[in-house]
């Protein structure tokens, strides 16, 4: 069988790779064919090494402040060109990206079942997460396997009333790539970022989702000068996404404050040993909101939902939003009350055990042998 394999952003890759690596491991049942629209570029191109995947077909999408009319209409005609080259039996697509949707549509436009890695994720608002919500019921309505990393993410698809049979609980892909790259030894290049590292005291944050774009962006920069003035022995780690429109707010406002080390975007080695480092975690990232309860570290979501809620149910995540005195004293409690901390720290994570990939590889086939 033809397995076509499609992602755009770092994030879709980082969980669609164990997929694609498990497929290549089966090259008597199925060929796979990757194609990236390349929605990121660099931040894309950084985890395609990591975990050494060289694209079939690269879109190269990308454009300067591009809009997400022109990401999905680039997008959509590049695909549904491979499409008809490489006429595949199955397309897969992971999570809520545009690339996803678009991959969704292409796929249904051509007559190809379609895939759907981590289905199910629902904040029930369309416009928070915006658009990665509407990305992902619209890619839902068109999907033929819906692989649910959860029994919530599966609760949400019967309610909607998707078949039974056609819903797979497989864990997150994500694990699965996590504990691979946690498990490799890593020394950080920057003196700065290993002394933070070997302190035990620093706090890992990541901001970038729309809906944080502007004054939510910077009351979180505002929390950040807060929180550092506070505790003199922590040192608060911000890889800055590339989008100007995060920049612009970011490096006025946290520059020139003594221990906030604001960085590039790391490859998703060094990032998976920062987050293996750091004591707290703040991030307004889905991905990230999985992966650091495995590497035991409390998680406080910059958001107001989450579509991710099973961290927040367990106790390994807290939503805090993006109010300054709310963010300010979370972060405060999990510095000064080891009780707290501890009691986060140690909950097991909820999203997966590492075995997601070969779960959806045996779907797959067995689905495909009928």
């Amino acid at each position: 069988m033809k397995i076509l394999a499609v992602c755009g952003t770092r994030p879709d890759t980082v969980k669609m790779a164990p997929v694609v690596l498990e497929i290549k491991r089966h090259p008597n049942d199925a060929q796979l064919i990757l194609a990236v629209t390349g929605q990121h570029r660099e931040m894309l191109e950084q985890v395609l090494r990591a975990f050494h995947l060289t694209p079939d077909y690269d879109l190269n999408i990308m454009t300067a402040r591009q809009t997400l009319a022109q990401i999905t209409t680039r997008a959509l005609e590049g695909l549904d060109e491979v499409i008809q080259k490489t006429s595949p039996d199955l397309v897969l697509a992971q999570g809520d990206t545009t690339t996803t949707f678009v991959a969704s549509l292409a796929a249904f436009y051509n007559k190809i079942p379609f895939g759907h890695i981590e289905a199910g994720l629902r904040t029930d608002n369309k416009y928070d997460p915006f658009p990665e919500e509407i990305n992902r019921r619209l890619a839902g309505v068109i999907t033929d396997l819906h692989f649910a990393p959860t029994d919530v993410a599966r609760d949400n698809l019967l309610r909607e009333g998707v078949r039974a049979e056609d819903i797979f609980v497989t864990g997150n892909t994500v694990i699965d790539a996590l504990l691979n790259i946690a498990a490799q030894p890593h020394e950080f290049d920057d003196a700065k970022i290993r002394a933070a590292a070997q302190s035990g005291r620093m706090i890992l944050l990541t901001a970038h989702r729309r809906e944080n774009w502007g004054e939510p962006m910077k009351h979180i920069c505002e929390a950040v000068r807060r929180i550092i003035a506070e505790n003199p022995d922590v040192t608060v780690v911000f890889p800055v996404h590339k989008n100007p429109i995060v920049r612009d707010v970011v490096f006025p406002e946290l520059g020139s404050t003594d221990r906030v080390l604001l960085i590039e975007p790391p490859d998703y080695v060094p990032f998976v040993h920062l987050m293996k480092s750091a004591h707290i975690v703040l991030t307004d990232s889905g991905g990230v909101q999985e992966e650091a309860p495995s590497l035991g570290k409390p998680v406080l979501v910059l958001r107001k939902t989450t579509e991710r809620p099973e961290g927040v149910y367990a106790g390994s995540a807290k939503l805090v939003g993006t109010d300054i005195q709310t963010i300010v004293g979370e972060t405060q409690r999990l510095l000064q009350n080891q009780s707290t901390y501890d009691m986060m720290a140690q909950i097991k994570n909820p999203y997966g055990d590492g075995r997601a990939a070969e779960r959806i590889w045996e779907i797959i086939r067995s689905r495909f042998s009928d």
